[in-house]
Parts: C-alpha cells; structure tokens; sequence
C-alpha cells in the first residue's frame, strides 16, 4: 500500500478523537497528516513526509488554537433579558420617587423607584433606567 493511503488512514484516525472530544488540536494534526500525504504523493521521502506533517500540525497548533481560544472567551455582545433594559428610556406613568412609581419600558408597565431617595418624576417625563431590582426598575 503507498504511504499516502497511510496518511490518510491516520488523518481520519485524528478525525476520531476530534468529534468525539472537540479538541481541534486533534483536527490540526488530521490536517497535518493530510499534508503528509500530499508530501508522500509528490515523492518525499519518509522522514520528509514525517517532517511536512509535524511542521503543518505545530504551525497550526501555533497560530489557529491562540485565535480560537481568544474568540472562544469573548463574550457576547447581544444582551438579553433584564441587562438589556438598563440604560433604556421609559416614560414615567404615575408619580416615581424613592417609594415607588409606575414606568412604561419597553411596551410594558413596570414598577419603577429612583436612584436618588430625594428625587421625584412626575407623567410624562423621560427617565433612564439604571438597574432593574427583582421587578422594579432604578431610574434617574
């Protein structure tokens, strides 16, 4: 059997592990056999293809697994539920204070108090909110 059925043997032999575990570095070396076979389909030597397979699988390993790893611990910048109310506008319904109040926010009737116990808001106005609190929301 030629040397490139081997490699490919092997590259699908790392393929294995890589859908079973999720560890891409498992992906790059089956990209690195993958390389192997091509160097043994161009008539490389053994050592030659052994060397073009560990070049391509560290180089790899080198620069892809930094960029995935540094995409992976982004987080993502769509906010959802309560975090993607703060710092929208609401129109104050009914009287909001330190006590208490009722805002309009994003189509829907909140209970709302200020941030500061000694400010009031009175129908009408515009107000920001700051925090959501259980189901109240902190505005200003």
């Amino acid at each position: 059997m030629n040397a490139w059925v081997w490699w490919l043997i092997a590259a699908a032999g790392l393929g294995i592990p890589l859908v079973l575990t999720a560890m891409p570095e498992f992906g790059m070396m089956a990209v690195g056999a993958v390389a192997g076979a091509v160097g043994a389909g161009l008539g490389l030597g053994t050592v030659a293809q052994v060397l073009v397979f560990l070049a391509v699988s560290v180089a790899l390993i080198a620069v892809v697994r930094p960029i995935a790893a540094r995409h992976s611990s982004e987080r993502p910048q769509l906010a959802t539920g309560i975090d993607a109310l703060k710092g929208r506008q609401a129109v104050v319904l009914e009287r909001v204070d330190g006590s208490g109040g009722r805002i309009k926010l994003a189509g829907e009737v909140w209970s709302a108090r200020t941030l500061d116990d000694g400010q009031s808001f009175e129908p009408g106005q515009q107000v920001d909110v700051v925090e959501i609190d259980g189901a109240t929301a902190i505005v200003m």
